[in-house]
C-alpha cells in the first residue's frame, strides 16, 4: 500500500489524487472485513497525504466596488442581478443561499435577512444599506415584471419567473465580471470569500465571521487568517525597501 501511494506521488498524481485512490483501496478492505473475507484493514496503517489546500479568490474593496456599480439596474434582470450580488457580498451568501431566498426574506424594518444554510440551519445576517437599497428597487420594479406565476415563492427569478439555479447566478456574474474588465476565476463564492477578508481586515474577529458565514467550525473560518497573512507578506515584499 505504501509502495503503490509512492509510485503515484512519483508520477506525478496530485496528493488528491492519491487520497481518493487510497480510500477507494481503503472503502474495499472495510467491505471485506465487514462480510469476514479478511481478518483486518492493511489500508488503515497507511496515511492520505495532506490535500494542498488552495486559498480562494479574493477581490479588493475597490474591485467589489467596480463590480457592483457597473450593473446599471434599469431593467428587471439589471435590477435583480444588483439586488441579488449586492446582498451576496453584504452577507457573505453561499451561491444556494442566494437562490433559495424566498420572497419576503428580507425584513425592512429589522433590516435583516432570513437565509437557511448547511444542513437546515437558519440565520438571521445584517444587511448593508446599499445591499437594502439595491432589494427595495428590485421588489418595486423588478419582481414583478418577472413574476409570472404568482405561487413563485423565489425572490430573485429568471426572465421565465422561475427560481434561479446556481449555474444562473454564476452565469450572470461572469457577466458582468467582464463588464467591469476584471480578471477571470470570479465565482459567487468569491464575493462570499471577499465578504469575509474584508471583515476581517476591518478588525472583525473570527467568532463573529464564523457566526455571519455559517460555518459549524471555526477551523474552516481560519483560512481568513491565511488569507489575510498571505496579503501582509505580498504588501512588505513589494513595499520594503529592504524584503
Amino acid at each position: 500500500m505504501r509502495r503503490y501511494g509512492a509510485a503515484l506521488s512519483e508520477a506525478g498524481a496530485a496528493p488528491a489524487t492519491v487520497a481518493r485512490k487510497l480510500a477507494a483501496i481503503r472503502g474495499l478492505y472495510d467491505f471485506l472485513v465487514r462480510t469476514e473475507r479478511v481478518g483486518q484493514n492493511p489500508a488503515n496503517l497507511v496515511s492520505s497525504p495532506k490535500r494542498e489546500q488552495k486559498l480562494p479568490r479574493v477581490l479588493s474593496v475597490d474591485q467589489v466596488r467596480d463590480l457592483l456599480e457597473r450593473i446599471p439596474a434599469r431593467t428587471p434582470l439589471e435590477l435583480r442581478d444588483r439586488a441579488m450580488l449586492e446582498l451576496a457580498y453584504s452577507c457573505g451568501l453561499r451561491c444556494e443561499e442566494i437562490v433559495n431566498l424566498d420572497a419576503g426574506a428580507f425584513d425592512h424594518e429589522s433590516e435583516r435577512v432570513r437565509v437557511l444554510g448547511k444542513g437546515g440551519k437558519e440565520r438571521l445576517l445584517p444587511v448593508g444599506e446599499p445591499a437594502q437599497d439595491a432589494l427595495k428597487r428590485y421588489e418595486a420594479k423588478g419582481r414583478h415584471v418577472l413574476a409570472s406565476d404568482p405561487a413563485e415563492q423565489a425572490l430573485f427569478l429568471s426572465k421565465s419567473g422561475r427560481r434561479l439555479s446556481n449555474s444562473d447566478v454564476t452565469r450572470r456574474l461572469g457577466l458582468w465580471v467582464r463588464e467591469a474588465a476584471l480578471a477571470g476565476g470570479i465565482s459567487p463564492h468569491s464575493l462570499r470569500h471577499s465578504f469575509a477578508t474584508h471583515l476581517l481586515e476591518g478588525g472583525a474577529d473570527l467568532r463573529t465571521i464564523q457566526e455571519l458565514l455559517g460555518h459549524s467550525s471555526i477551523s474552516t473560518t481560519q483560512i481568513y487568517t491565511r488569507i489575510d497573512a498571505t496579503r501582509l507578506r505580498e504588501a512588505y515584499a513589494a513595499t520594503h525597501p529592504r524584503a
